[in-house]
């Protein structure tokens, strides 16, 4: 490394620190996107729970814009087991996204701390 300018030092070094930065603001939003998206989950969770413990006989209304609609049992199931369904596949491609970031961050740190551990001391 010796044989580069102080210049491209500089250069890589701030390159480096930028791909820290990225990955960590990346990472935190990912991680907030994956915690908003299982509150989701886990409430469309419990309303396919009460849905299923009513009997078959109740009218079900489904809120849309200002007013409600009837929608039949059925129907209503399939679309909260389909929501809750995408909303996990969601959640689990965030989570790949987050484990990709946090091994970038965790490599530009290793980088940096590589630079400075074999950065000559100045006296």
């Amino acid at each position: 490394m010796s044989g580069l300018s102080d210049d491209t030092l500089r250069k890589i070094l701030v390159q480096i620190q930028q791909t820290a930065i990225q990955s960590q603001r990346a990472l935190n939003a990912s991680l907030q996107q994956s915690a908003s998206k299982d509150r989701e989950r886990r409430i469309l969770q419990l309303t396919i729970s009460e849905i299923s413990q009513m009997s078959g006989n109740v009218n079900m209304y489904k809120g849309v814009g200002k007013m409600f609609m009837m929608t039949p049992r059925k129907a209503m199931e399939d679309e909260l087991k389909s929501q809750e369904k995408e909303l996990t596949d969601d959640i689990n491609s965030l989570n790949k996204k987050s484990k990709f970031l946090e091994k970038q961050f965790n490599d530009a740190q290793s980088q940096l701390r590589d630079i400075f551990h074999h950065a000559p001391k100045q006296q």
